[in-house]
């Protein structure tokens, strides 16, 4: 018999019972737990590698001892069975086979014995040249067993080391305060991506470009960019100038309203490109007053129509900070807090005039500012204060009678809408940081949404910061001139779930195959969007932890919002064309090699126009461009050339359409094998276009071809249509 493999079956009944015995006795923690299956007294458990003996016979060629060993779970079986693992030690003579015959299981550490019959039907077959696998845990058995330690590098988290430490303390994660050799899990930067150059693998909380996207301008341009398509949408983002390329157009165009209706006096707000914490801010109400010059270079700055009437709470202005994160770009995820911040302003109300222009504590609600106020509040309270926690004031909104559901749901709406505006450019940025097929990290990112409330409860969007700032502790004034920093209980309670339940979220143990399988490319059509695991799946040590404070809501909302993602589709032609690894901007001979791919040339439109085109378009660009790193077409450029050569081909359609069906020409010449087959076109365009941006899932059969495909996805803003706004409130959970 010792001649033939040998098949097991242990009860599941069994296996529950062992658990619960396990656990009552006490097995140590720290010992991964080992079962021994025997005819006879129970044998020792070898410390050497994996390997089977079976009646005294050693039946693995790979290690050298003999006798008695343990069987361990494979890496894929840990994924299956959650995060336990079951060690078996198997031994006994010729009639270990045998239908019916007895087994005792003997936990080590414990004097408890478990017994039970073999039966040789539907058992486990051990292999002689691998390890015994379990494939599924059944009825919810699970073995306590002891994970490795998430690790931390924290040697560049500056001032969010504070509640980054609080945060890997409650998750019993291990923090490298000082970095270390060996790779971490995960990496947490303080300013950029690139505050540690020499991370090839794990997670970053930072994306390559985020700080650049959303600087004052180019945010203002990708919205700008998403308002020509959809501007009903996108009507929650003030109109801007920029200077000083458009300080004349803004001239005039203030100059024209003013003659039109002399009682119209508006106010603007200036901001300056990589102004921060309200340095630098200023408001004006006359073209006149804006500061062009620092010193003799001119002023990179947004100029913004100020909102003059926001709702107001004690007579005070204010606005809220939300924390969300951006999870991963391929798939999009994007999460919101559930809690947020309200910063308020420290001197009562009023609509601007040209006496109280200079007021900033009237006017602008940044922390950073307020606080040297002498009316500003420090407060242990959430609901008091010049700081209080966002829902303590939805609380009080909806003692007033204000929907809150409806104003939660349009601050949801504002969130996607602004980050599927920006998300275009990060992929340019991220495939240039990090080609396909290069070894490095994963990224995710924390965001700060600035949203101010109007006095109709619409919510705008005032900015978004990169590096929004998770101090727990707040600068206070023990006495003239003696300052000390102090606990902020709101900030701690806020901004220490909002880092902690990221971490849980980016847990390399918790990591769904279906992700990390993706490919750079996107999905596939008819692969369903993965989705986060459910609560109960937690790993022991979050037993004592409170449910997530990130609720998820893309791409929970696809359905809704899928259909704005035409940029997204621009791009990936883009990054399809830029031919070299780690560029970020299309050359001539890249533009033309599009051009002539998409077959978008004939006679009204030779390449000859096609070069003056590029010429026009990049000249004009990089003078805009003023930090730009290398010569050519980037993707705004590009974007502008693709709307251009819309309008052309597809006259008589509004730009949203023209461009959805350029989109649809160029995705089906490409779809087109050239002639010499698939890998003469991989050659020369080595980036294939993601598919998940170009189309949802879709189960009819009849969709199966590309050509139905894309008339399936032209149609996503129609089926919109049909969707009223209150089918996304009526999904939302408070």
């Amino acid at each position: 018999m010792s001649e033939h493999y040998v098949k097991v079956k242990i009860h599941v009944e069994q296996m529950k019972s062992f658990g619960e015995d396990a656990e009552k006795q006490g097995v140590d923690a720290e010992e991964e737990e080992q079962v021994a299956v025997s005819s006879s007294p129970p044998a020792s458990v070898s410390p050497d590698p994996p390997s089977i003996t079976i009646a005294g016979r050693d039946v693995s060629n790979t290690f050298k001892h003999r006798g008695k060993s343990r069987i361990k779970m494979g890496k894929d079986d840990k994924n299956i069975c959650g995060k336990h693992s079951l060690d078996v030690s198997l031994h006994g003579g010729r009639n270990v086979n045998k239908l019916g015959h007895e087994r005792t299981l003997h936990i080590k550490g414990t004097g408890k014995i478990l017994q039970g019959k073999n039966n040789e039907n539907n058992g486990v077959s051990m292999h002689p040249s691998k390890n015994i696998q379990v494939a599924r845990c059944e009825d919810g058995f699970k073995l306590a067993r002891k994970r490795r330690p998430v690790t931390v590098d924290t040697s560049k988290a500056k001032t969010s080391l504070e509640a980054l430490r609080l945060s890997i303390r409650q998750l019993k994660w291990k923090e490298f305060p000082l970095g270390r050799r060996a790779p971490c899990d995960i990496y947490w930067h303080g300013v950029s991506f690139h505050d540690n150059e020499n991370i090839v693998s794990g997670q970053v909380n930072k994306f390559p470009g985020m700080i650049e996207m959303l600087r004052k301008i180019n945010l203002s341009r990708a919205v700008r960019t998403m308002q020509e398509l959809f501007p009903e949408e996108y009507d929650f983002y003030p109109r801007s100038w920029i200077l000083p390329e458009e300080c004349q157009q803004f001239s005039t165009q203030i100059r024209m309203v003013k003659e039109n209706d002399a009682s119209v006096n508006p106010t603007f707000i200036v901001k300056p490109d990589g102004g921060s914490q309200g340095d630098g801010i200023y408001l004006i109400r006359d073209p006149s007053d804006l500061k062009l010059m620092v010193g003799s270079q001119a002023k990179q700055a947004v100029v913004q129509e100020y909102i003059q009437r926001p709702l107001l709470i004690d007579k005070l202005k204010f606005d809220i900070r939300l924390y969300v994160l951006l999870k991963s770009l391929e798939p999009l995820e994007i999460y919101i807090a559930k809690e947020g911040l309200t910063r308020f302003c420290t001197e009562p109300y009023q609509e601007p005039s040209q006496k109280n222009l200079s007021h900033v504590f009237m006017h602008l609600t940044n922390y950073s500012l307020n606080v040297h106020s002498g009316n500003f509040v420090h407060s242990n309270s959430q609901s008091t204060g010049s700081k209080r926690s966002l829902s303590s004031v939805l609380y009080r909104l909806a003692a007033k009678g204000v929907d809150i559901k409806k104003v939660w749901s349009d601050i949801i709406a504002l969130v996607i809408k602004t980050t599927i505006a920006v998300v275009p450019e990060l992929r340019v940025y991220y495939q240039a940081e990090i080609p396909p097929g290069k070894p490095g990290p994963t990224c995710f990112q924390i965001l700060g949404f600035d949203i101010l409330l109007m006095k109709n409860l619409k919510p705008v969007l005032l900015e978004v910061n990169s590096n929004p700032s998770m101090r727990i502790e707040h600068e206070q004034e023990m006495a003239p001139g003696v300052f000390e920093y102090v606990p902020s209980p709101v900030d701690e309670e806020v901004k220490v779930g909002v880092i902690r339940d990221t971490l849980r979220l980016m847990d390399p143990g918790h990591k769904r195959t279906s992700i990390s399988n993706l490919r750079a490319g996107g999905l596939d059509h008819g692969e369903e969007i993965p989705m986060e695991a459910e609560p109960q799946d937690r790993s022991p040590d979050e037993g004592a932890l409170p449910s997530l404070c990130l609720k998820q809501v893309y791409p929970k909302y696809t359905k809704q919002f899928n259909y704005l993602r035409l940029v997204e589709r621009i791009a990936a032609l883009f990054i399809r064309f830029l031919g070299v690894k780690g560029n970020m901007r299309l050359g001539p001979t890249a533009f033309r090699t599009f051009i002539r791919t998409c077959k978008l040339s004939n006679s009204n439109f030779s390449m000859a126009s096609v070069d003056i085109l590029y010429i026009d378009i990049t000249r004009r660009w990089s003078g805009t461009m003023a930090d730009s790193r290398e010569a050519g077409m980037g993707l705004q450029a590009f974007v502008e050339a693709f709307f251009y050569l819309a309008g052309r081909r597809f006259k008589s359609q509004p730009l949203r359409e023209q461009v959805a069906s350029l989109l649809e020409l160029c995705e089906a010449q490409l779809e087109t094998p050239p002639p010499g087959g698939e890998e003469r076109r991989s050659v020369s365009c080595s980036r294939a276009l993601p598919r998940s941006i170009r189309t949802q899932t879709l189960p009819n059969p009849q969709l199966s071809s590309p050509g139905p495909l894309r008339r399936a996805a032209s149609q996503d803003y129609r089926l919109h249509q049909r969707l009223k706004p209150r089918s996304l409130r009526a999904n939302l959970e408070n």
